[in-house]
């Protein structure tokens, strides 16, 4: 019998960027990866603009390999959990403003095929 694992939608997230950072006195990397476009309702404007979700993940590689990875697409999405509240910065005005969410990468759900080979037979799954 062999399994198989499938994923259990096609929705990916693309590798945009990677960024160093250092904790314990350590230094490692992120990747930044971004979901699919998304349209959303402005409530202020009443007009829709595209955006999409982003988050970073912790990696084990070094920066020549973070950089050869972007643009890089694999099975996830980017979705909104609720954290404690945090402060952030707007980069472009500067205000600051409290948040109680953040986005996280996801990764698909895998399912199991089993697959059962019949002597002479091609292999059939059920």
């Amino acid at each position: 019998m062999v399994l198989f694992l499938t994923q259990k939608s096609k929705t990916m997230v693309r590798i945009i960027n990677y960024k160093r950072r250092v904790a314990e006195n350590k230094e490692f990397f992120v990747l930044e990866v971004s979901g699919g476009i998304e349209m959303v309702l402005s409530k202020t404007t009443g007009m829709y603009y595209a955006t999409s979700k982003k988050a970073t993940i912790t990696s084990t590689f070094d920066e020549e390999t973070c950089q050869s990875l972007i643009g890089s697409e694999f099975p996830g999405s980017i979705v909104k959990e609720e954290c404690e509240p945090y402060e952030y910065t707007i980069q472009d005005t500067g205000e600051i403003i409290t948040l109680s969410h953040r986005y996280v990468y996801r990764a698909e759900e895998l399912t199991t095929s089993k697959v059962y080979s019949a002597p002479g037979n091609l292999s059939m799954a059920d």
